[in-house]
């Protein structure tokens, strides 16, 4: 039997980190970290969970290092620009670990982000931690989208990018168990363009009001 990893989920109380812990404790593969600086909010996350889900081991941390410690990969849940306090509290406890990079570094107008053409989030959060393995997924998918994930009758796509190979394949199950399609698209350097992607599915959400319940789809033969 395969043993059951530990996932830390970094601002678990915001939209997309609570949204996750509720897609993931549903099938009790993983054991749940929940780490958040709104105490409130995390006990009754946390209370939330163990109402609806009798299989998985789901724990309230108000600590990012502590959670980091403990969990064999890490979802940094936070907006962008907290990235860099968050990477400054976990990188000697992430050494050797995966850790998620979901976020995108979009302006406050939402017409263009805030990183050069050059690099991504991704990029940058894996040169804040070196000594870990930075993935890049979930950032093109909304919350809406974790509690339906079947979107017109089709599964959405969620991409995933990352150097490590092994990193990349075990995120390819988390993304699995989270009811996405999981597609992996090539090295960290592909963030760029999925973090531009998102920024696009934003501004046509805006646009037609899709309700934040929409997703990227690739189709073919």
């Amino acid at each position: 039997m395969a043993t059951i990893k530990t996932i830390a989920i970094v601002g678990a109380t915001g939209n997309m980190g609570s949204a996750i812990a509720k897609s993931l404790s549903k099938k009790g593969n993983y054991r749940l970290l929940l780490m958040s600086n709104e105490q409130d909010k995390l006990v009754d996350l946390k209370t939330q969970l163990e109402k609806s889900v009798t299989n998985t081991e789901v724990f309230a941390i108000n600590c990012a290092r502590e959670a980091s410690w403990e969990a064999d990969i890490i979802i940094v849940a936070t907006p962008y620009e907290a990235e860099k306090e968050v990477a400054e509290k976990i990188r000697e406890v992430a050494t050797g670990k995966i850790v998620i990079s979901i976020s995108n570094p979009l302006n406050r107008s939402y017409n263009a982000l805030v990183t050069s053409p050059d690099t991504s989030a991704a990029e940058e959060l894996q040169k804040l931690l070196p000594n870990s393995k930075v993935v890049k997924t979930f950032n093109t998918t909304f919350a809406a989208d974790f509690i339906t994930p079947i979107i017109d009758g089709k599964t959405a796509d969620a991409f995933i990018a990352g150097n490590n190979g092994d990193a990349v394949e075990t995120v390819s199950e988390v993304v699995k168990t989270a009811g996405f399609n999981p597609i992996i698209v090539g090295d960290l350097t592909v963030s760029r363009t999925l973090e531009r992607m998102q920024l696009l599915l934003i501004q046509l959400t805006m646009k037609y009001n899709y309700n934040w319940l929409a997703g990227w789809k690739i189709l073919h033969h």
